[in-house]
């Protein structure tokens, strides 16, 4: 089924952006309630939207991370930052993204977007 297919390259691309141990602690804590939820997220948001050909993996990084300082979802940016990261985005890149929404979603969301990103590049050991 193309459904099928599209879950597995979905869960493929997802822990290519977010690593091994992200991956196994989702898994480990996969239940019944969360069950379709993920299910989705690995077939639609993964196996499809991050899969098209149209823009780089590093791009649809960084409109995430606009998009969840936009939206005030700190944690889901954490996952974003370190994605981004992993799909090849500097530092300066994170700074850049997160600075331009300042002018469109206002100084508190900002502020908290880099309080994520500074403890995610802290622990990622790319900021002092």
């Amino acid at each position: 089924m193309v459904a099928d297919s599209q879950r597995e390259n979905g869960r493929k691309l997802l822990k290519e952006m977010l690593g091994d141990a992200y991956f196994e602690k989702r898994e480990q804590s996969t239940n019944d309630f969360n069950r379709p939820l993920r299910q989705f997220s690995e077939t639609y948001a993964f196996g499809d939207i991050w899969s098209r050909p149209g823009l780089p993996k590093k791009v649809r990084s960084m409109l995430c991370m606009a998009m969840l300082t936009a939206l005030g979802k700190p944690a889901e940016l954490r996952l974003h930052v370190n994605s981004a990261i992993n799909n090849g985005c500097t530092l300066e890149e994170i700074q850049e993204v997160l600075y331009q929404t300042v002018a469109y979603c206002g100084i508190p969301a900002t502020i908290e977007a880099f309080k994520v990103a500074e403890e995610v590049l802290k622990e990622r050991g790319l900021l002092k």
